[in-house]
């Protein structure tokens, strides 16, 4: 992995085609490049479940065994949009925490995007990948 050159200030939260609002890039990411570190409050998994339940709060990563990351009150990765043909992949950091990659090749403009990774969304999904493989009727 290249961790030579600091993207963070190539990302920008804008309003999505795929959802809401997503993060997007103003600049060409080679694959394997870190793109930005997951960060947030580092809960357990009772105190997920409540904020989720509570809260409705979606922006929770999972980091192993009891250990969340809740993205809510962060500036731009909450805005990390679900794609099944996806450009970025989460991936443990040196800190026992957890970071984007790219993983391909990333065009300056395209929005970043990743598998979140649970059965539910697969069902309902409009991402282009699954709206395109429908017929119309």
């Amino acid at each position: 992995m290249n961790n030579s050159k600091d993207y963070t200030k190539y990302i920008v939260v804008k309003k999505s085609g795929i959802h809401g609002k997503g993060i997007f890039v103003s600049t060409d990411i080679l694959k394997g490049n870190k793109i930005l570190d997951i960060e947030g409050d580092v809960i357990n998994g009772d105190e997920c479940e409540r904020r989720e339940e509570e809260n409705n709060n979606v922006y929770i990563f999972w980091n192993g065994d009891d250990c969340y990351i809740d993205t809510s009150m962060s500036a731009r990765i909450k805005y990390i949009n679900h794609d099944c043909n996806f450009n970025c992949d989460v991936v443990e950091n040196d800190n026992d925490g957890l970071m984007i990659i790219a993983y391909r090749n990333i065009k300056k403009g395209e929005e970043l995007t990743i598998d979140y990774g649970y059965e539910d969304i697969y069902e309902d999904c409009g991402c282009d990948s699954c709206t395109q493989d429908e017929d119309p009727e």
